[in-house]
């Protein structure tokens, strides 16, 4: 049973490239938040970082102000108590930060190792803690130990006037001047009393660690766990990538495989047999789809195999055909050279013909003359009847004279008679396109056969003329009637022979139009000689084409070889 139609090798390709492009996508996607994941981590871990020296700038802040108080009390160096109120003017915003200012500095500013002036910004401290992020329970501690600080800032402060000899003036200032006191002022800054407020400053400032450490190393967790999701994701895909683009290329050799019918070296030695001009091998199509590559070439050969066969018999057919045509170009050939050779024949006696009916036309012309002599010679016999006896001989003699001119006349006739049936007899020989010609034969025999009975007739009339002239002078008396009726038959003498005239001019007429068909015949069987000349060359091509298609298909094998 044949497959189902398999998908284009573009489509198979195309599946396969939008399945691994998908995977990629997602892998590509898992990757990029697992590196913003990373970065997340990255950035809690500075924001815990940060917090931290922040909250660590406000512990050191405080033992530097209790360093720089009670070294003042001791040693009452003003300069003591100008970095006092400096590390208070920094930590407020009240002064430039110095550039290292979360590392180790007034320890160095205590030995003139850095410089006295900061060169960063003037920011208070809570307002960096503020951009850090520091929540309001972080900040109410910051503020609980601010206050604190504040309290103790004012002890210190206290010890330090004292220090100068400034008391308290009961409104917040140390206008008081008095005596220094030395002693006094060093025991507030190391009693009992002292550390009690230092502790109460530092307890909600390690309470305020404690909140930020917890609340950093949960944002630290959650980012770091949100990496090890998309990271464990990334992998699940990379996997899931791997085992696709196998499965895939798998189904992609299936359905490749199913599209060409067969492997490709198979296929191709197929159709290098197809193009060998082997067209007998059967092609194998069990379990083949009909939609494959190989099913097409299968068809290919069976269709070019009928093609083949289709072709040698037409060419066999085509090599008898143009042998017979050309048998046939040369039997008409040769019936067309008789035709040509009857043609002319024809024409030369239809010349003959014609000089023969001008020759009668002459005579006929000669005989109106004479008939009209006649004429005038019977019309003046009634005026001389006296003279009738003297002129009978006259008339004798001419009488004999037309004897002799109707006996040419009758002759011509008959040579007439003579000529229309050879004519008739070549117009019957050349079929068809002769019948017009016969039809001008038999009217040219028709006016043959009236111009001898008028020839005839005028040859009684004349004898009968002799007879009456050789009795005329026993009939003197009767010459008026008789008379009369000699002009009576002259001028019917005169009429015959104006009608044989005419008749020569419709026999000119005639032999006219055959000579004119004559010649059209000729033209048209030399142009048909000339068509059966080419149509044998095209014959003979038709041949040599037949033959080298022959040859051209003989290079196809049809049947297996035995």
């Amino acid at each position: 049973m044949q497959q189902a139609k398999v998908s284009s090798v573009r489509g198979i390709f195309g599946t396969l490239f939008a399945a691994v492009f998908g995977i990629s996508v997602l892998l590509l996607c898992s990757t990029l938040a697992m590196r913003r994941a990373a970065e997340s981590v990255e950035r809690a871990t500075q924001a815990r970082y940060d917090s931290y020296l922040l909250a660590d700038e406000l512990r050191q802040s405080s033992d530097d102000l209790t360093r720089l108080a009670r070294t003042y009390v001791i040693s009452a160096d003003p300069k003591w108590e100008k970095q006092y109120f400096e590390v208070l003017d920094v930590r407020n915003g009240k002064a430039a930060r110095p550039s290292s200012y979360q590392g180790i500095y007034w320890d160095f500013r205590a030995a003139d190792e850095v410089p006295a002036k900061g060169s960063g910004p003037a920011v208070p401290l809570q307002e960096l803690m503020k951009k850090a992020g520091f929540t309001e329970a972080e900040f109410a501690k910051l503020r609980e130990a601010q206050q604190n600080s504040n309290e103790l800032v004012r002890t210190e402060t206290i010890a330090m006037n004292l220090v100068k000899g400034l008391h308290e003036d009961g409104k917040g200032g140390f206008t008081r001047q008095g005596a220094p006191d030395l002693e006094r002022a060093r025991a507030m800054m190391h009693d009992l009393d002292y550390h009690r407020f230092k502790a109460k400053i530092m307890r909600p400032v390690d309470e305020f660690l404690q909140l930020l450490d917890q609340r950093t190393a949960l944002a630290v967790a959650q980012a770091s766990e949100q990496r090890s999701t998309w990271a464990n994701a990334s992998l699940v895909l990379a996997v899931l990538l791997v085992l696709s683009v196998a499965a895939l290329l798998g189904w992609g050799y299936r359905a490749i495989l199913a599209q060409l019918g067969a492997e490709p070296a198979q296929v191709r030695g197929i159709v290098e047999r197809v193009a060998s001009g082997d067209l007998s091998s059967p092609v194998d199509l069990q379990g083949v789809s009909s939609h494959s590559l190989l099913a097409a070439v299968a068809r290919m050969q069976r269709a070019l195999r009928d093609v083949v066969g289709a072709v040698r018999a037409s060419s066999d057919s085509i090599v008898t055909g143009s042998a017979q045509i050309a048998t046939g170009n040369a039997d008409l050939s040769h019936r067309t050279e008789q035709q040509s050779s009857n043609l002319q024949q024809t024409a030369a006696s239809m010349e003959t013909l014609s000089e023969t009916v001008r020759s009668n036309a002459d005579t006929a012309r000669q005989a109106t003359q004479l008939a009209g002599s006649a004429s005038a010679v019977a019309e003046r016999g009634g005026e001389v009847v006296s003279r009738v006896v003297s002129t009978m001989e006259e008339i004798n003699g001419a009488s004999r004279k037309i004897v002799d001119i109707i006996g040419v006349i009758d002759g011509i006739a008959f040579q007439t008679n003579i000529l229309a049936l050879n004519a008739a007899v070549e117009a019957a020989r050349a079929g068809e396109q002769g019948r017009g010609f016969a039809v001008v034969a038999s009217e040219v025999r028709s006016l043959a056969g009236r111009s001898a009975e008028a020839a005839r007739e005028i040859k009684g009339l004349i004898h009968d003329s002799v007879g009456k002239v050789e009795t005329g002078s026993q009939l003197v008396n009767e010459a008026g009637s008789t008379m009369a009726d000699i002009v009576s038959q002259v001028r019917r003498v005169t009429d015959l022979i104006s009608e044989i005239s005419a008749a020569n001019s419709e026999q000119t007429t005639g032999i006219q139009q055959i000579s004119s068909a004559v010649g059209h015949l000729d033209h048209v069987t030399q142009q048909n000689a000339a068509l059966v000349e080419e149509s044998a060359a095209a014959a003979e091509s038709l041949s040599q084409q037949a033959q080298a298609l022959i040859e051209a298909v003989r290079a196809f094998r049809l049947e297996p070889a035995a």
